[in-house]
């Protein structure tokens, strides 16, 4: 996205004082620019469609239609469009849900401004961000899940090439970006990624990068100042 103007952030929660509440918050924020809110996921849809914002703060439990299934649609029509989930759950399959539908970002409506404003800058350069209790229900189901016994973090058995991937997965680099650092095609990097995925267990990249940094195979991606 363009650096020289502010984010565009549409705010999506059935409850008017959350909404009025985030909208306080990020009129503290030079960088961030609240552009239109909606009441639940339909209406979410039509205001990106019609507002093209840049990241969107989706709540997941709402009547018409929820959060996961509002921002399975908006990744699909409008894949610039990043979705950041902000709510009051982190039970395992709401966390699964929304970053199975594409939201790049899980965070609890308990979480600091600053932490919001951090993760929104985040989504809009493509770089994850989870709570820590949302990365904790990842971690839990990547050693549990299923019949699968517990595995430590050098059985993973990722190449080093996989590895550099990886690392630039965290710092929220896209396939083409991954592609030019490495001096590779992109349908190679797209393999590495496949291949990573598969690997860690992981459904998304954001999964993947929650599983890496939990498992000490890459550095804690860095926050935006």
């Amino acid at each position: 996205m363009d650096q020289t103007r502010p984010i565009r952030v549409l705010l999506v929660d059935d409850h008017a004082v959350v909404r009025s509440g985030m909208v306080a918050f990020l009129m503290a924020f030079d960088d961030l620019e609240f552009i239109g809110e909606a009441s639940d996921g339909r209406e979410a849809i039509q205001k990106c469609a019609e507002l093209q914002p840049d990241v969107v703060l989706m709540d997941l439990l709402m009547p018409e239609m929820d959060g996961a299934s509002a921002t399975e649609v908006i990744r699909a029509r409008w894949p610039q469009i990043q979705v950041v989930v902000l709510t009051s759950f982190k039970e395992d399959g709401l966390v699964h849900g929304a970053l199975r539908a594409g939201a790049i970002g899980y965070l609890l409506k308990n979480a600091s401004a600053n932490d919001l404003a951090s993760a929104i800058r985040a989504a809009a350069v493509g770089r994850p961000t989870l709570a820590p209790e949302a990365a904790e229900v990842l971690i839990h189901a990547n050693r549990f899940g299923g019949q699968r016994a517990p595995r430590q973090s050098s059985h993973y058995d990722l190449t080093e090439r996989e590895k550099e991937v990886l690392n630039l997965m965290a710092q929220g680099l896209n396939n083409l970006e991954i592609a030019d650092r490495l001096i590779v095609s992109r349908s190679t990097v797209k393999f590495h990624v496949s291949s990573v995925l598969s690997k860690l267990g992981a459904a998304t990249r954001t999964e993947a990068v929650a599983i890496a940094v939990q498992n000490q195979l890459v550095s804690r991606p860095a926050r935006n100042p």
